[in-house]
């Protein structure tokens, strides 16, 4: 049976890998977004994000779906929204033309894929075919549009959509619902590899090409959960675990007929850029419509078989609430204040952890733990398998080169290749320790790991060189963890598999402080990885 974290970890990879390269063709390709008074980026960003993301959840789909007619017309018409996405992000098409391959990718699902609405909400009688497919093709087609439009923020677009998806793999795993949970898996990975370049201040967007694509894939599960996985859901649930997206472009719409402007001219008066108005920074802002979001999505899984009128309730309250609170900030010139830390400011303290020598000892004790961790995992480790140690082989290579050869060789991402080492050595102690170490392994690793997160939150709260900043990702990463826990049984992660995450991602976070203070190539970490992959791949081969 295809396994979903493999789904979603070569997704990832995917996308993290590919990013950096169409970065650095961005410039010869066009595909450069450049600053004007309706954006809030100050410097040309490549719009090439797109590419990972995308290919990053194709691949997976295209190599272990079923290639149906309804999964087919899921994929061309993702691939022509790719298509005329990466072609408008490379010569700035107008709407008209981009409506041509929305309108194409659309039908491909609704006529050929068969795939419609029966049933609105509060209508008890279903609809007629030739009804259902024309308000499924306007209600795809607004999706697309909604999440392309609300790509305004670093990291806004990915990370509602990124809730949304979880939703709908959550709710389509309890109704057996494997095509829907792969697809929305596999672009969680594409995602979550494209956030990270994507958070505040991002060094990419993701463009037409990837907006396009996770409106499309969005509103091609909401039809296919409530229709054909699940039918009885609620009608009107796919609002909630959409969510904002909707509201703020209806919104948006509202304004631009109200004040007589272009339906299709963009403007400054989506929910992110009211909220910088009213003075909260870029990431506040984008923590905030998060929260929101979050919210509807939470009450979307736990509330989906309620009657349509409670949940539409809901949503609306909680939307019109927000646009509400919005309206009378406005109206009363209310403007957001900083006020100084409630925390006492013990100054001594406070001092020393923002030197210089703090900093220089934080990444030095972290490189000692990363070292600690894999000379454990390796002694650790007995009976390696055959295809991890040729793994840890392959890795020992390519990040031996890399040492060696530094940004001559600039497609091995050193990140990427620590972060996989790290994966290698998790998985190794989880699954190859000895038995007689099983009772006190979970308490040698609650300690350790316990630790090395205290060190790491120390280090983030008090030390202020701004190398490495807490993002709305993290915010992200957190939500993730605690889903994963509390609906770790439904969704087929077993009490190993959620300790094994938890590990991955403190490590991710130690390996990503180390790497933005590290001052050569070689260092504690580095070079304990490499060896690291070395004795295991010895100790599987030999």
């Amino acid at each position: 049976m295809i396994s979903n974290l493999m789904v979603f970890v070569l997704a990832m990879v995917i996308s993290m890998a590919l990013i950096p390269l169409f970065v650095r063709l961005a410039p010869v390709l066009g595909m450069v977004d450049l600053p004007d008074p309706r954006k809030v980026h100050l410097k040309p960003i490549p719009r090439v994000g797109g590419v990972g993301l995308v290919v990053g959840a194709l691949v997976p789909l295209a190599i272990w779906l079923p290639h149906d007619s309804l999964f087919l017309s899921f994929l061309y018409g993702s691939l022509i929204l790719f298509i005329f996405g990466l072609w408008d992000d490379a010569k700035e098409l107008g709407h008209y033309v981009k409506f041509i391959g929305q309108f194409i990718a659309v039908g491909l699902v609704v006529f050929w894929g068969d795939l419609y609405v029966h049933y609105l909400p509060l209508v008890d009688a279903p609809l007629s075919e030739a009804a259902g497919k024309a308000i499924t093709f306007i209600a795809m087609v607004g999706m697309i549009n909604a999440i392309n439009h609300s790509d305004g923020l670093d990291g806004l677009a990915g990370g509602e959509s990124l809730m949304s998806l979880v939703a709908i793999a959550y709710l389509a795993g309890q109704a057996d619902g494997v095509l829907a949970v792969v697809i929305g898996v596999a672009t969680i990975g594409g995602v979550f590899g494209f956030l990270r370049f994507n958070s505040h201040p991002a060094n990419v967007f993701m463009g037409d090409g990837g907006s396009q694509f996770l409106g499309f894939t969005l509103a091609f599960l909401a039809v296919y959960l409530t229709q054909i996985v699940n039918p009885a859901l609620s009608p009107a649930l796919p609002l909630l675990f959409l969510g904002l997206p909707i509201a703020d472009i209806i919104g948006v719409f509202v304004q631009r007929i109200y004040h007589g402007m272009n339906w299709f001219r963009a403007s400054k008066n989506h929910i992110h850029h009211r909220l910088l108005e009213l003075g909260f920074h870029h990431h506040e802002s984008v923590l905030i419509i998060y929260t929101v979001q979050l919210v509807l999505v939470v009450c979307a899984v736990l509330m989906p078989y309620e009657v349509d009128m409670l949940l539409l309730a809901v949503y609306f309250g909680v939307v019109l609430g927000l646009f509400l609170a919005l309206h009378l900030a406005e109206r009363s010139g209310w403007r957001f204040s900083r006020s100084r830390s409630i925390l006492p400011d013990f100054e001594l303290i406070n001092n020393w952890f923002r030197s210089e020598r703090a900093a220089r000892f934080i990444v030095l004790t972290l490189q000692i733990f990363l070292l600690l961790f894999a000379v454990g995992a390796v002694l650790l480790a007995e009976s390696v398998s055959i295809d991890l140690a040729w793994a840890a082989g392959f890795v020992m290579v390519v990040l031996g080169i890399r040492l060696l050869l530094g940004y001559r060789v600039w497609f091995l991402y050193l990140r990427l290749l620590m972060f996989v080492c790290a994966a290698i050595l998790v998985y190794a102690l989880d699954h190859f320790s000895p038995d007689w170490l099983f009772e006190e392994k979970e308490l040698l690793v609650y300690v350790f790991f316990g630790l090395l997160l205290l060190q790491l939150v120390l280090a983030m709260k008090f030390i202020q060189q701004q190398r490495f900043r807490v993002t709305p990702l993290d915010y992200l990463v957190v939500v993730m963890v605690i889903v994963a826990g509390v609906f770790a049984e439904q969704i087929g992660i077993n009490a190993d598999m959620q300790l094994m995450i938890v590990q991955m991602v403190i490590l991710f976070y130690a390996i990503e402080w180390v790497l933005q203070h590290m001052r050569s190539r070689w260092n504690l970490m580095t070079v304990s990885s490499l060896a690291g992959m070395g004795l295991l791949a010895f100790k599987g081969l030999f």
